[in-house]
């Protein structure tokens, strides 16, 4: 086995990992709804009707998956995507299952 061949096997271990965070639905909610702008944890919660504890914790694997980034604003921690990556990833999937 060559090393390239090794290095794909390793690719495709994080790329099958990444598509397991987005296979949560909250996680994507929350994806969507920064997709459009920064919010906070409060403001997710609000919007979709959920606990700030639930959304934090989903924030935290979103953020450890290098999907959202955050930043303070005194006590407030505001959210955003982290890149337009993960944007079109989420509008490539909308693509193709509304084909």
């Amino acid at each position: 086995m060559d090393d390239k061949h090794v290095l794909d096997i390793q690719a495709l271990f994080e790329l099958a990992d990444l598509f397991k965070v987005f296979g949560d639905s909250t996680r994507l909610r929350v994806m969507v709804l920064l997709s459009d702008k920064e919010l906070a944890v409060s403001d997710i919660a609000e919007q979709l009707k959920m606990e700030q504890s639930t959304i934090s914790h989903q924030l935290r694997v979103l953020r450890q998956n290098k999907l959202v980034r955050a930043r303070r604003d005194g006590k407030q921690m505001y959210y955003a995507l982290d890149d337009d990556h993960v944007k079109k990833i989420i509008e490539m999937g909308m693509e193709h299952i509304l084909e």
